[in-house]
């Protein structure tokens, strides 16, 4: 797979828009400084809509997320 920087970028917002925890989160404070600088398309309204490598990356953001909580719940 080729990543880009649109891919990352892509992937990290939507990542932020689905497992952000609040206005006061940092997830959201790291949206919020996407939006500065990131508009995506009026076509894509959600990470299925997005092409095989945005959704790989999305996916690696997600698991590797998901295996830190984990490990900082057992210690």
């Amino acid at each position: 797979m080729y990543f880009d920087r649109f891919d990352i970028v892509t992937a990290y917002y939507f990542y932020f828009i689905d497992f952000h925890n609040g206005q006061w989160s940092i997830e959201y404070q790291r949206l919020c400084r996407i939006t500065g600088y990131f508009n995506p398309s009026p076509l894509l309204n959600s990470i299925e809509d997005c092409n095989e490598n945005t959704i790989g990356i999305y996916n690696n953001i997600a698991t590797k997320t998901n295996l830190e909580e984990k490990d900082n719940e057992d210690n």
